[in-house]
């Protein structure tokens, strides 16, 4: 299924470069740059939280004692597979 959005010209010429330059369609590109940006936005988030952690005190010692727990897992005795 698809569905039609109004461009700037720029942009649409953009977007026709970029899927030029890696020989796929314009839908491919356009999909592939909303994905990155999705994916940008959820870092920045994750780094906007980490960092909001990390300014609490309590909260961040908290977190970095939860770590130490879960990091002594790794020494079980099992092997990776």
């Amino acid at each position: 299924m698809t569905t039609t959005i109004r461009v700037s010209t720029e942009t649409r010429n953009t977007l026709n470069s970029l899927a030029k330059k890696k020989g796929i369609s314009m839908q491919d590109a356009a999909r592939e740059a909303v994905e990155t940006y999705r994916r940008q936005q959820l870092l920045e988030t994750a780094n906007t939280a980490y960092a909001k952690l990390r300014a609490n005190p309590k909260a961040s010692k908290d977190f970095d004692d939860e770590t130490k727990l879960w990091d002594t897992t790794l020494a079980d005795g099992l092997d990776e597979q």
